[in-house]
């Protein structure tokens, strides 16, 4: 019986092969919400180096410490609005996750630019 592939925890449908997978590896997105999709799969797979890699060079951390106790299980993603221009784009997203099997939500519109190609991100405003 065949193993069934594995669902994209970024929530398109697709499997991690045919969606953020690529992007892990070093593709380009091809727009602001798929960056914002490889980041948040990026997040539930402790990827530190691609979110790094991903991350504007002007606002990247020094330092991306992913082994939070107790650990936040990203639960799901879901995309309120995507846009772009040519070299700028936000995305607003709701991101839910549990901790200690407590539940909750981070709500922000993010912000990115296109570097040499690749989409990258900026920074984020919360929604209330």
């Amino acid at each position: 019986m065949a193993k069934q592939p594995q669902p994209c925890p970024c929530g398109s449908g697709l499997s991690l092969t045919n969606c953020c997978q690529p992007l892990l590896q070093g593709m380009p997105a091809p727009t602001p919400e798929a960056l914002m999709r490889s980041r948040y799969t990026a997040y539930t797979l402790r990827n530190v180096a691609y979110l790094q890699s991903s991350w504007h060079a002007t606002t990247r951390p020094a330092e991306l410490d992913l082994n939070d106790n107790p650990p936040t299980k990203w639960i799901g993603l879901e995309i309120k609005h995507s846009s772009e221009t040519e070299n700028v784009g936000e995305v607003e997203f709701i991101a839910r996750y549990k901790v200690n099997g407590r539940a909750g939500k981070l709500h922000e519109t993010s912000r990115f630019r296109k570097v040499d190609g690749y989409w990258q991100y900026i920074d984020g405003d919360m929604v209330e």
